[in-house]
C-alpha cells in the first residue's frame, strides 16, 4: 500500500475524532438556543396570561382562572396571578415559571402586567 493512501486512511480516522471531542460543544450551544426560546415564549405566556385576566377583572369576572387558562397547559401548572385596583383600573399580574432544559441553568420566574380600565 503506497504510504499516500494509508495517510488518508489515518487521517479519516483523526476526523471522526475531532469531531466526537466537537459534538458535545454542538449539543451544548443547541440546548441553550433552545432554552433561550423557552424564556421568549414564557414571557409572552405571561403577557398575554396579564392580559386575559386583567380584560377579566375588568369586567367583573373571575381573573385567577382566565389568567391561568390564556397559558399553554405545560406551563399552567407553574403560572401564579395577583390582581389589584386603583380607583378605575384594575392590574392583572402574571407570573410564569421558566422551564429548564439545560442541566445547571435556573432562571427566575417571568412576570408581566397588564392595566384596564374598569367597565363600569
Amino acid at each position: 500500500m503506497p504510504y499516500a493512501s494509508r495517510r488518508r486512511a489515518r487521517d479519516r480516522g483523526q476526523v471522526a475524532l475531532e469531531y466526537l471531542g466537537f459534538l458535545p460543544i454542538l449539543l451544548i450551544v443547541a440546548m441553550a438556543a433552545v432554552q433561550l426560546g423557552l424564556v421568549a415564549y414564557a414571557a409572552q405566556q405571561a403577557g398575554t396570561a396579564a392580559r386575559a385576566g386583567a380584560r377579566s377583572a375588568s369586567l367583573g369576572e373571575a381573573y385567577g382562572s382566565t389568567c391561568r387558562a390564556a397559558v399553554s397547559t405545560w406551563l399552567a401548572d407553574g403560572t401564579s396571578c395577583e390582581g389589584s385596583s386603583g380607583g378605575d383600573e384594575i392590574t392583572v399580574s402574571a407570573t410564569v415559571d421558566i422551564p429548564s432544559i439545560v442541566p445547571g441553568w435556573n432562571f427566575d420566574p417571568v412576570r408581566k402586567s397588564a392595566t384596564m380600565p374598569r367597565d363600569h
